[in-house]
């Protein structure tokens, strides 16, 4: 978004605050219960009465009065003998039970096992072998005699049936409760087990965190002593969710591939408008109808107040630079990794597809490839996850336009740059250092995206957001441009390269960067950040989407008044600028005239209200309510208002929106408009468009 403190009168000065390896298998199981081996069954003996009667019966044959060391047994002999078989049997049965309890014992400890820390791997062979001996007992056993169904049960006399029948029901009453019990969990472990196509939530229910299940049967041991700690170990991240886990220290351009799988599939497409990936899509021809995933990747305050509105306002927590100066290094690395999990996830990029959006906009900053002397950022753990959201956007057939959001130095001193205030970029004593550093940035960014895996789900590589050539010098900026278009190319870049528009004004583009093929023009259009076009009247603001946007895009487009490709980046349907930390933390606005930037006007305060003239005092409350509080027409404007722009952006090359999600900026955020209401719920699904009479919207108040 762009600055509080730069106005103009067409496009925008804004400040939105600005200014794998599948799961591996438990090598550790119970085996089943049928798997026991020859020598714990126990053989049945041949009685020693039938053995005697044979001799017996030799003995009648002739047979035995050959062989003089037979002795014949007497009738007590075998009385006796008859007892001892009986004890002996009782003493097997005696003994069936106790090796059944035994065994019960072991099955306890080793379904007790089962449950213990993921990391098991490292117990030594001894105890992983005998673990291995281990058996349950059930089936065979049962069945044989040893377990309580065929031997306690069956040992009860006839006096004791009453007993037996009750027994019988408790258990068959146990064994339904226990199948009451197992069945629905049995399902929904199942469920999950087959629900890969399915989004995955970022966490477990339970605790709110991830569970990162897919370490289990992976070992520390598995990663180098060099790596362990590192952001390449895997065993240090909040989050594993749908990332490779597997150790590889293979990079391309310096860039680590640690994280991804080695197979894709581009074959998805996103809706029934547009080709799937592994299709050209015709830009220029058919119109990008696409979605920011703003402060995700680089923070932004009125994005996400959670992450800024509990500190001090004299710590002058402002912006992440400041954020993270203040957690130090390992409070910033566990706050900010958690908000990257936790904010963005596999869902967000299915609710993208369902909403009919074809392409993500992904911002991201400087520090995900490095960080610099001196510099408080959260080094290259961002990486890991752009990767992630690129897989996620290719699962559901997005295409993807990489938004380098932050440079070294920053390039607009706003706090969506990384840091507000002074812009260090070409600009001051080390603008030519930071310059350079940028370049070699893309250097390394580009040969990484030049992989043939990124050539259909990245379809725009852009250079940088909103360089503020309305201060910068706009000839080193140009130069800079073509360098990095330049090195981009060399380095295997097939996609479309986009360059902002540097709030220079469209019609002044033309003559600039023309001839160099490949090109789009990313231009923001707001009227909420110019206090000229904040004082429209609701009428007027959408006659001007629709014939002031039209008429910019038209000339644009055209190469010679303009341009040429041109896209809308970022556009909101929003019409004050009221919203929580839109304008700096602690910072007012535009529309009630309480922006106070600094001590003297120059320092770009409006302490004058900007709402339409003559219609009363001008308040945010309604313009920051519930959206359940709006009324009728107010939601019907909102909604048209979206619609008028979505007809004018399309007259060029399409538009990204700005953004999907916020924490409670409802007008900023598409997810929160689209549940209120005030957003179609399809992007082509449109009731309005500047063909049609707009309403003058008399019962609407213009101040709110």
């Amino acid at each position: 978004m762009a600055s509080p403190h730069k106005e103009r009168t067409t496009a925008k000065s804004k400040s939105r605050s600005r200014p794998v390896s599948g799961d591996p298998s438990d090598e550790r199981h119970v085996r089943k219960s049928g798997e026991r081996r020859k020598s714990n069954s126990p053989k049945k003996s041949q009685s020693p009465v039938k053995r005697s009667s044979k001799t017996i019966e030799r003995s009648k044959d002739g047979y035995a009065s050959s062989q003089t060391s037979t002795n014949i047994l007497s009738v007590d002999s075998l009385a006796k003998l008859n007892a001892q078989n009986e004890k002996v049997q009782i003493s097997e049965r005696e003994r069936a039970v106790e090796r059944e309890k035994k065994e019960k014992v072991v099955t306890g400890r080793v379904l007790k096992e089962r449950g213990k820390h993921r990391r098991r791997d490292d117990e030594d062979d001894e105890k992983r072998e005998k673990r291995k001996k281990r058996r349950i007992v059930s089936g065979a056993i049962l069945e044989e005699g040893r377990g309580r169904r065929g031997g306690y049960l069956a040992s009860l006399s006839s006096e004791d049936n009453g007993r037996r029948k009750r027994i019988c029901w408790i258990l068959i009453g146990f064994l339904v409760l226990l199948l009451i019990i197992l069945i629905p969990v049995g399902v929904l472990v199942v469920g999950k087990q087959n629900s890969a196509s399915d989004p995955a939530p970022a966490g477990s229910a339970a605790s709110g965190t991830p569970n990162n299940s897919n370490l289990n049967g992976t070992s520390e041991n598995d990663i180098p002593e060099a790596a362990k700690g590192s952001f390449l170990d895997p065993f240090t991240w909040y989050d594993t969710q749908d990332f490779n886990v597997t150790y590889t220290n293979e990079t391309f351009g310096g860039l680590p591939i640690m994280g991804l799988n080695s197979t894709w599939n581009d074959s998805t497409q996103a809706n029934q408008y547009v080709p799937p990936l592994n299709q050209k899509f015709n830009y220029g021809q058919m119109p990008i109808r696409g979605v920011n995933i703003g402060g995700w990747l680089s923070l932004e305050p009125f994005i996400t107040p959670s992450l800024f509105n509990s500190y001090d306002p004299d710590l002058g927590i402002v912006d992440e630079y400041t954020l993270s100066q203040h957690l130090g290094a390992a409070g910033a690395a566990q706050t900010i990794e958690k908000h990257y999990s936790t904010f963005v996830n596999e869902q967000t990029f299915a609710d993208i597809q369902a909403a009919g959006f074809d392409h993500v906009r992904i911002p991201y900053s400087y520090w995900a490839v490095t960080t610099y002397p001196g510099d408080p950022y959260v080094p290259k753990i961002s990486w890991r996850y752009l990767l992630r959201g690129i897989e996620y956007a290719r699962k559901y057939g997005l295409r993807v336009n990489l938004d380098l959001h932050a440079v070294p130095g920053s390039q607009n001193g706003w706090n969506h740059s990384g840091r507000q205030g002074t812009v260090g970029w070409i600009n001051g004593t080390d603008g030519s250092l930071n310059a350079q550093r940028s370049i070699d940035l893309h250097n390394q960014l580009s040969t990484f995206f030049a992989q043939p895996r990124y050539d259909n789900v990245v379809g725009i590589y852009g250079l940088l957001n909103e360089p503020r050539m309305t201060l910068l010098p706009v000839q080193p900026v140009l130069d800079w441009t073509t360098t990095v278009i330049s090195t981009a190319r060399q380095n295997g870049i097939k996609q479309t390269i986009a360059f902002g528009d540097g709030f220079l004004g469209l019609p002044n583009w033309q003559g600039k960067l023309q001839g160099i093929e490949g090109l789009v023009m990313d231009a923001h259009q707001y009227v909420i950040f110019n206090v000229q076009q904040i004082a429209f009247t609701h009428q007027t603001k959408i006659n001007f989407a629709c014939s002031g946007w039209t008429a910019q895009m038209t000339q644009s487009i055209n190469v010679a008044t303009g341009y040429g490709p041109t896209l809308c980046g970022e556009w909101s349907q929003a019409d004050t600028d009221c919203a929580q930390y839109l304008n700096n933390v602690g910072v007012g606005s535009r529309w009630a005239g309480n922006m106070n930037l600094g001590p003297t006007p120059s320092d770009g305060s409006i302490l004058t209200p900007s709402c339409p003239p003559n219609s009363g005092t001008c308040e945010c409350a309604d313009a920051n309510a519930d959206p359940s509080d709006y009324s009728d027409t107010y939601k019907q404007w909102l909604m048209m208002n979206a619609e008028a722009q979505m007809t004018s952006f399309e007259i060029g090359w399409g538009w990204f929106y700005w953004t999907w999600q916020t924490e409670n900026a409802v007008q900023w955020s598409w997810k929160l408009g689209m549940q209120a209401g005030i957003l179609p719920t399809k992007v082509w699904d449109r009731a309005f468009n500047c063909s049609q009479t707009v309403p003058n919207f008399s019962g609407l108040p213009e101040n709110y």
